[in-house]
């Protein structure tokens, strides 16, 4: 299946999926990638805020900085590559390109990405054999995990059944270390 295919069908099942599911999932996201020690010994994190049906990082988010890490959370560039700024508490935040909420403070640049200790990642779907993530199609998180040294945990967070077999890769397109599904966590390389 090609990509566009694949996003549709993807969506498709995230939009079905109830609030309830919704809320269930990112608990379980939540507090399963929080048990990791990796996770609670990362001094500065970068992640995102999501949105839509995405797996909900909200709590995560809050989590992370009310244990102490420094979250840093991307800023959408006109040009679709990823800014990071720091979050410091959800009064912090404020609506962006696409509405997408972002940290309102003092912009850290697109290589701040570099010096995160763990990235996590939205995605729709990932493969289980190669960690290849499948995005929305804009590039912007290719882009950034392109400067995530090479032993830097990379974690996707997915609901169940979006690890899967087959995403299609193209020469741009960036693997992840791990994915998170409600149902645990898998390394994938």
């Amino acid at each position: 299946m090609d990509k566009l295919n694949l996003r549709r069908q993807l969506l498709a099942a995230r939009t079905a999926l109830s609030p309830e599911q919704l809320r269930a999932n990112a608990t379980k996201v939540r507090e399963r990638l929080l048990e990791q020690p990796w996770v609670q010994m990362a001094g500065l994190v970068a992640c995102y805020w999501s949105a839509g049906s995405e797996p909900e990082t909200h709590g995560l988010v809050f989590a992370l900085w009310k244990h102490g890490a420094t979250v840093i959370l991307p800023v959408l560039k006109e040009d679709n590559d990823l800014d990071w700024a720091v979050y410091d508490g959800p009064d912090t935040l404020a609506p962006g390109r696409f509405g997408i909420m972002e940290p309102v403070d003092t912009r850290r640049g697109v290589d701040a990405v570099r010096t995160a200790a763990l990235v996590i990642v939205p995605a729709l779907a990932v493969d289980r054999t190669s960690g290849v993530r499948l995005g929305r199609g804009g590039g912007s998180y290719d882009r950034a995990l392109a400067r995530v040294g090479p032993n830097v945990p990379t974690v996707a967070l997915l609901h169940g059944g979006e690890l899967i077999d087959g995403v299609p890769a193209e020469p741009h397109d960036l693997r992840v270390r791990f994915a998170m599904t409600p149902e645990g966590l898998t390394r994938l390389m």
